[in-house]
């Protein structure tokens, strides 16, 4: 592996990984996701990160949980989708008609929303790399969550076939980020608010 982040994110040099692959990989507190044949190694989260992901779970994942609508997950499930074979998403919602999709222990198909934490040492990793796996997955919503600015950029209608999402709105600290996919309205600010280093 070579290093493309020195703090953050290792990536193999070649394409040839798979599942049967990263299934045989330690569990040793380290993130392992496999996209497009490559394998991107990422250290664990700042607590930060985490206050952020615990967040989502909280006040967008277990509202709509509660009414029977979703079922949550968060890092380090394995979601196994075309070219992202597996991926370990921060966060992500399942509607519960799509509930067969989780087997085994694993994400079986594209989720209905998956959330990123941006991290400050490989945010093109979320940016770029998984943006684009994402969308060509067919995932209906991509939301990144970005510390520094504070703010969510939501991505919806994914072009496969051009690995790009086609809308993108922003929603700042002052906002109330409304999902165009979800029955989910939140006030941006409950994200970020008291977290001991906004920096990450």
């Amino acid at each position: 592996m070579t290093v493309a982040e020195v703090e953050f994110l290792l990536r193999s040099v070649d394409a040839t990984w798979c599942r049967e692959k990263w299934e045989r990989l330690p569990d040793d507190g380290n993130r392992y996701e496999v996209i497009d044949g490559v394998l991107y190694m990422s250290t664990s989260p700042s607590f930060e990160h985490v206050q952020i992901v615990i967040r989502l779970i909280q006040r967008v994942g277990t509202p709509l949980e509660e009414r029977g609508l979703v079922i949550i997950g968060a890092a380090p499930v394995g979601v196994y989708m075309t070219g992202a074979d597996p991926v370990q998403p921060d966060f992500l919602l399942v509607r519960s008609e799509r509930a067969a999709i989780i087997s085994k222990g694993r994400v079986r198909g594209a989720p209905d929303l998956i959330a990123e934490v941006l991290s400050p040492g490989n945010p093109e990793h979320d940016l770029v790399t998984k943006r684009a796996a994402y969308a060509r997955a067919g995932v209906p919503e991509y939301w990144i969550v970005r510390p520094a600015p504070r703010d969510v950029m939501v991505c919806t209608r994914p072009d496969t076939s051009a690995s790009e999402f086609t809308k993108v709105d922003s929603f700042a600290i002052g906002d109330e980020l409304v999902s165009p996919t979800l029955p989910i309205r939140l006030p941006v600010a409950e994200l970020f608010d008291n977290l001991l280093d906004a920096s990450l």
